[in-house]
């Protein structure tokens, strides 16, 4: 009789409850409709990862540099922030004393590519070497110039005439001091050069085997400070603008337009952090290259970091070739066809408007 009367009143309250399930079974039925929900999904994505292609491992890529120079900002921001293997490609950086030196380790095989100025490509167009420039990367007028000694009778740039001239031959150190000297009214040959690589540039200052050394940053402010109260110093702005780009052979450049492209990318990221965020580029160059913190500060208003080919960098090319011949530092006599020595292709593929050359 109880038992009955009770199995009826469960019956009259489920009824009340429209048949509604405990919460606790209504929980457990949701934790099962989920983990069948995350099974399937696991399912998917499986079935997906085995349909697609493995990822295209990353590409090797040796960058020749000079390190201590500021235009290579964009190369060491894209190494330092990850641009480079953000585009896939693993990048070593080999540091060398100028842009003639990392051009000449492309030509010997040690690097794919180099930062180089002006000057030297110039030359391997005089010279029929086969390089290509992807892109310019950073100008300025400021870092070039000349340091002298106050005891050797240097006060000014007209000062300079009869006195032994310290510079590495062929590089826009060369260049940069006969505009300088030419703006004095003076000849090449009224100066003594003497050719030196910029790491001996110094130490024969300070020996006083020269009385003054033409170069670029961070070498003239290290000559300057060396001298102390005995030092002067004058650049070349307004004379020179340098032009810092990314080149290699020919050949490998045609041969990897897609690693180009890649390449670019990661350097039109760097170039942009330079620029855009400049104290903190400063503090990337001063604990990766060992940079001079104040020295980097005072020039940097001067630097400009974009990665183009422009008109401007092929009629640098063509001025500096006259030159070139006017002087007889070249044996060639007609102008080569520096259009041959731009690879257009890899910049108009990524940022078309920042290639304007005509061509």
């Amino acid at each position: 009789m109880n038992r009955r009367h009770g199995g009826g009143a469960a019956r009259r309250a489920a009824a009340r409850q429209g048949g509604a399930l405990s919460p606790a079974l209504a929980a457990g039925l949701l934790l099962l409709a989920l983990l069948a929900a995350l099974a399937a999904v696991a399912a998917r994505s499986a079935w997906v990862a085995r349909q697609a292609p493995p990822p295209a491992p990353l590409e090797p890529l040796a960058i020749a540099t000079n390190t201590a120079y500021a235009g290579t900002c964009p190369v060491l921001a894209a190494q330092a922030r990850g641009y480079f293997r953000q585009q896939g490609i693993v990048a070593t950086v080999l540091s060398r004393s100028s842009g003639k030196a990392a051009m000449e380790a492309v030509l010997q095989g040690q690097a794919n590519v180099a930062t180089v100025a002006d000057i030297p490509v110039m030359f391997a167009g005089l010279n029929d070497v086969p390089v290509a420039v992807i892109a310019s990367i950073f100008r300025t007028e400021r870092d070039h110039g000349v340091v002298g000694r106050r005891d050797r009778g240097v006060r000014d740039a007209a000062s300079l005439k009869g006195k032994r001239i310290g510079v590495t031959l062929d590089t826009s150190g060369h260049f940069a001091l006969n505009a300088l000297i030419n703006r004095q009214g003076l000849a090449p040959d009224e100066v003594k050069m003497r050719n030196y690589k910029p790491e001996e540039l110094g130490p024969a200052l300070a020996r006083g085997e020269i009385d003054a050394a033409a170069g670029w940053e961070p070498m003239l402010g290290a000559m300057l400070a060396e001298q102390g109260g005995n030092g002067v110093a004058f650049n070349s702005a307004d004379i020179y603008e340098s032009l810092y780009m990314v080149a290699g052979l020919r050949d490998y450049i045609a041969a990897h337009p897609a690693s180009m492209q890649r390449l670019l990318r990661a350097l039109i990221q760097g170039a942009r952090f330079c620029a855009e965020q400049p104290a903190a580029a400063q503090a990337l160059l001063v604990s990766v290259a060992r940079h001079d913190a104040e020295l980097l500060k005072a020039g940097w208003p001067g630097y400009h970091f974009a990665v183009a080919l422009d008109q401007g960098l092929l009629l640098a090319l063509e001025d500096e070739a006259r030159w070139a011949m006017k002087n007889q530092l070249t044996p060639r006599s007609d102008m080569p066809n520096y259009l041959n020595y731009l690879y257009l292709d890899g910049l108009r593929a990524v940022a078309p408007a920042s290639v304007t050359v005509i061509h």
